[in-house]
């Protein structure tokens, strides 16, 4: 059985702009666990730190590494140990005493093994281990005195045949977590979160220097429910910084940055070059770009995130290739490991990856890559491969995004470049292929984050044109934000179903009672006001006549936007079904925007409100008004 703890958050900061962190960690120290005395330890400890790519597993591994060798307590562990499966990759074939002897950070003296109860084994980025996942479980070695490939000699540690009673931390992304629960017996998992709100908010501080431009940059930051996300990890934060302060040296509106993570990336990545001059020739940059943008596609569809020479020869480059974007911190070298590149953060590569896609591949000499590349295209675009590899659906969305008229702009004035005008037509076809797709709440989420993402209404309009009825399940902001720019652009729209989930609104009391006061109010503000986009169409489509409102957590003030827009002259609504709806006063409210509703014939309402006196009368007192058509009531 696993044992599962709860989601820890920390506080990074960043020492200089060179892209430098040191951690304070909120939660308890990881000598702790070790204890005799933790309920959990039945034997030896394995703990799993588990997370996406620049969360800060690796910098938390490190920091209670010192917490361990600074603790003067008599149960301490003794002896630590640091492998590094990135560097572990360039190690053949070894005993389990010599890989340990070059990898000691502390204590030297003999038989310090015999003691495995008082030694520490971190194993930082296992995911990044070369070697097919069904050679773990075979050639398992006992004996440390055998030379075997390193990751047989680390899954025999992490299946115990090696120092049985050493204790275990480990890191790793989630796409490795199924390997590690073949190795491991009774793992405590623990998933990092990053930096908390306030983490954030400090992080921005602590960057700009003056607290009004840092605090503008960050309510532009948390205006996007989906980038304000993706700041919990550090790299996200350092980007966002980089750029908005950018933005605000020159005067533009943070506000168009922020719309969508292609609008941030993008201006990250087009603020660290000098607009090209279109009259000018093909030069280095647009060589090492067209690279680049290769790099990025093929290293996402073979699923490396960490490259090295061997990995870069083989995909016929040089180090010197990525000159331009080592400059610029777009690529970064390891600073303990040298020789292995990584891009700055997973968007990025995902973001040059689409440019690979989108980029005009005619201007090519070779006649037959244009065809190659729509057809790499639509492998991109099938599902069955987005199913083997979840990255690739990111790359749809900055597709998508790079699809928008304004970006392709500046990504042709950066880079002196053509966007080829076949790859959107790629993408409707993406869209208009799967019409079916609308019938799914999973895909529906998909295709309609492609379309918020482009913020290109007229291709909004036309992805939707066919569209006459939407079952939307609600369950963040980001859906809320998504659905209300989608909805608003539907011309035909004339169903919506909403299923509103618990925690998106302040009052239902799904909100985390531990956070502060202010900070749930600014998260209902925003969600109100998303919400009130969404709610705009009941007024703003002639042709919508149906609503179904069921299963739904909603609070008074999202009840009276939505009641609000039923009462307007320009809602034509003839068919509404409130189901199962809390608050139960929210019943209340639709009758009394029900009375004098000329257009409404049936109405449904079900739920825990049936002996309310108060609702009896408001009904009532729709059902004697002069211009009642209801022909059905429930």
């Amino acid at each position: 059985m696993e044992n599962v703890y709860t989601i820890w958050k920390h506080t990074f900061w960043p020492e200089d702009d060179d892209f430098h962190y040191k951690v304070t960690s909120r939660s308890q120290k990881f000598t702790s666990f070790w204890s005799p005395k933790t309920p959990t330890q039945l034997g030896p400890l394995t703990v799993v730190l588990h997370g996406p790519a620049g969360i800060g597993k690796s910098t938390l591994a490190k920091k209670w590494m010192l917490e361990w060798k600074q603790d003067k307590l008599p149960e301490t562990l003794k002896f630590s140990f640091y492998l590094s499966c990135k560097e572990l990759n360039r190690q053949g074939r070894c005993t389990f005493a010599e890989l340990v002897s070059k990898t000691r950070v502390d204590s030297q003296g003999a038989g310090f093994l015999e003691q495995a109860q008082n030694i520490l084994f971190v194993i930082d980025g296992f995911d990044e281990l070369r070697v097919p996942s069904e050679s773990f479980i075979h050639d398992i070695c006992g004996d440390w005195m055998i030379q075997k490939p390193v990751p047989i000699l680390l899954a025999s540690l992490l299946k115990r045949r090696l120092l049985p009673k050493a204790t275990l931390l480990v890191t790793t992304r989630p796409e490795a977590l199924r390997e590690l629960r073949l190795l491991t017996e009774q793992p405590v998992f623990i998933e990092v979160e990053g930096l908390s709100e306030k983490g954030r908010r400090d992080y921005f501080l602590k960057h700009f220097g003056q607290e009004d431009q840092a605090l503008r940059a960050f309510e532009a930051m948390r205006s996007n429910p989906v980038l304000f996300h993706m700041s919990c990890m550090p790299a996200v934060c350092w980007v966002a910084c980089r750029c908005l302060r950018q933005q605000m040296e020159q005067g533009q509106d943070l506000a168009l940055t922020c719309q969508t993570t292609t609008s941030l990336f993008l201006r990250f990545l087009c603020g660290q070059f000098t607009p090209t001059p279109v009259s000018c020739p093909r030069g280095p940059l647009q060589a090492s770009l067209r690279a680049v943008c290769f790099l990025a596609a093929e290293t996402l569809l073979e699923q490396l995130f960490v490259l090295d020479g061997e990995d870069l020869r083989s995909l016929g480059f040089k180090e010197s290739d990525l000159q331009f974007f080592l400059e610029k911190n777009i690529i970064q070298e390891d600073l303990e490991c040298k020789g292995y590149y990584a891009f700055i953060h997973l968007s990025v590569q995902q973001l040059l990856a689409a440019m690979f896609y989108i980029l005009d591949s005619e201007e090519q000499e070779d006649g037959d890559s244009h065809m190659t590349h729509i057809e790499d295209l639509q492998r991109l675009l099938s599902k069955e491969e987005r199913l083997k590899n979840s990255n690739l659906t990111h790359v749809i969305y900055f597709l998508f995004g790079l699809s928008n008229k304004q970006r392709a702009r500046e990504l042709e004035r950066t880079f002196s470049c053509s966007v080829s005008s076949e790859v959107k037509q790629e993408l409707l076809r993406f869209l208009f292929n799967g019409r079916e797709l609308f019938s799914s709440t999973t895909d529906v989420k998909e295709v309609l984050y492609c379309l918020f993402e482009s913020q290109e209404e007229l291709l909004v309009k036309e992805a939707t044109a066919h569209v006459r009825e939407m079952s939307l399940r609600l369950q963040s902001k980001v859906d809320l934000m998504h659905f209300a720019f989608c909805l608003q652009h539907c011309q035909d729209l004339r169903k919506v179903s909403l299923q509103v989930e618990k925690g998106i609104f302040l009052e239902d009391g799904g909100a985390s009672e531990s956070h502060p006061w202010v900070e749930r109010c600014q998260h209902d503000q925003q969600a109100l006001r998303f919400w009130r986009d969404l709610c705009s169409v009941f007024s703003s489509k002639e042709n919508l006549s149906s609503l179904d409102v069921s299963q739904s957590f909603l609070s008074s003030s999202s009840v009276r936007i939505l009641c609000e827009q039923i009462t307007r002259a320009t809602c034509h609504l003839q068919k509404v079904v409130i189901k199962n709806v809390c608050p139960v006063d929210a019943y209340r409210d639709f009758c009394l925007a029900f009375i004098g509703k000329k257009s409404l014939t049936h109405l449904t309402l079900e739920g825990g409100a049936h002996s309310n006196t108060m609702l009896l009368l408001l009904l009532c007192e729709a059902l004697k008004h002069r211009t009642c058509n209801l022909q059905y009531l429930r």
